[in-house]
């Protein structure tokens, strides 16, 4: 059951109903509890002000620690929570021979999704296909549906001027080009410049599953976020605000290289990192300016644009990357799609009606919470 399905409307009754749940659980022993979102009931005591509310919780709270505290090693009966709050959970509740055990269920990796968040890209997904009068469901459609999920849904009637526009494409130009040339940089996947949300225009990159990251690694991170600022000074001649996001993140990166090191020590890397940047794109300013113009025609580039216009990226591994797998998948995929496609029009007559595509749905048994074992008895 839910932690708030203990609470009910008339006041009073909360402890009732833990005792009743206890009592029927030896009843039927072996059994398992599970409490759902306990953090309903199993808040900290004592935090803000005293209210009827919190004195429900309170109370609630106080007849399941007494009936967990009752509980024989031999009585056959083993409770379970979850919640996505383990920090507000009172101590009382956390210690030995209560809520003891923790197991922690995260994203599919640190920059992935959660199970619901794949699940509802898929079917989007398929209903953009369906919308499209399309009869499959190809990569086209999961990225669309994907960059909605990242950035937020597109809103090409904003009203933006020329002068802005161009800014922003050479903004996110000198994003693109500064990452290209950098060799620890994350790939670039996608940049473009239609508003999504409350950005004005992306640039997406692959991240790598790396948990521990070297000062050289940290260093070109830093180069890249700056390339948009930088690509304003050098091809425009004035800053314009769109860059303030981009010294925020900067700024965080450069406190996890300095640790506890003054303030000062991070302006310096600041204005390392962004010297780094600014002969970067002096020497590469054409290449920013053709992918500006790109960008203003096509508003979306993708990597096989940039090669084009950029060449190969001048670095070699002697592992394949991550990008290097996604790419080859892709490509994979995209042969497998093309040859069962043309076997269907071989044998397609032309007289079937169109066929809504099937909803896809993927599942992961996977969470994004806290999930405590708690009193195996």
């Amino acid at each position: 059951m839910s932690g708030s399905d203990f609470l009910e409307i008339f006041v009073g009754g909360e402890p009732a109903r833990v005792r009743s749940l206890f009592q029927e659980a030896r009843r039927f022993a072996p059994s398992i509890i599970f409490i759902d979102e306990i953090d309903a009931i199993g808040g900290a005591r004592g935090r803000g002000r005293s209210s009827g509310g919190n004195n429900v919780r309170e109370r609630t709270l106080n007849q399941l620690l007494v009936e967990m505290d009752g509980f024989a090693t031999s009585s056959g009966v083993v409770v379970l929570a979850s919640t996505n709050r383990h920090d507000i959970l009172d101590k009382a509740l956390l210690r030995p021979g209560r809520f003891d055990r923790q197991i922690t269920i995260g994203k599919p990796d640190f920059k992935g999704f959660v199970g619901a968040d794949i699940a509802n890209v898929c079917n989007e997904a398929a209903l953009l296909a369906a919308r499209r009068e399309s009869t499959i469901i190809n990569m086209e459609h999961f990225e669309a549906e994907t960059d909605r999920v990242i950035g937020g849904l597109e809103k090409k009637n904003k009203v933006i001027s020329k002068l802005e526009r161009r800014t922003i494409a050479y903004h996110e130009s000198g994003h693109a080009v500064a990452g290209w040339f950098l060799e620890h940089a994350e790939p670039l996947v996608k940049v473009a410049i239609i508003p999504r949300g409350t950005a004005l225009g992306f640039a997406q990159y692959l991240n790598s599953e790396k948990h521990v990251k070297t000062k050289e690694q940290l260093f070109d991170m830093t180069c890249m976020t700056l390339g948009g600022r930088a690509a304003e000074q050098v091809l425009i001649g004035k800053i314009s605000t769109g860059a303030h996001d981009d010294l925020k993140k900067v700024t965080n990166m450069t406190y996890a290289q300095t640790a506890a090191l003054i303030d000062n020590e991070v302006r310096k890397l600041v204005a390392k990192a962004y010297d780094h940047t600014v002969q970067l794109i002096e020497q590469h300013r054409e290449h920013v300016a053709q992918i500006a113009e790109l960008l203003l025609e096509k508003e979306v580039l993708h990597q096989e644009d940039l090669v084009q216009v950029l060449g190969e990226r001048p670095f070699t591994s002697s592992e394949p990357t991550n990008y290097d797998r996604f790419k080859q998948g892709f490509e994979e995929e995209n042969k497998e799609t093309k040859d069962d496609t043309e076997g269907k029009t071989a044998q397609d007559d032309g007289s079937s009606s169109p066929v809504i595509p099937e909803v896809v749905v993927a599942w992961f048994v996977v969470c994004n919470c806290e999930c405590r074992i708690l009193n195996v008895l």
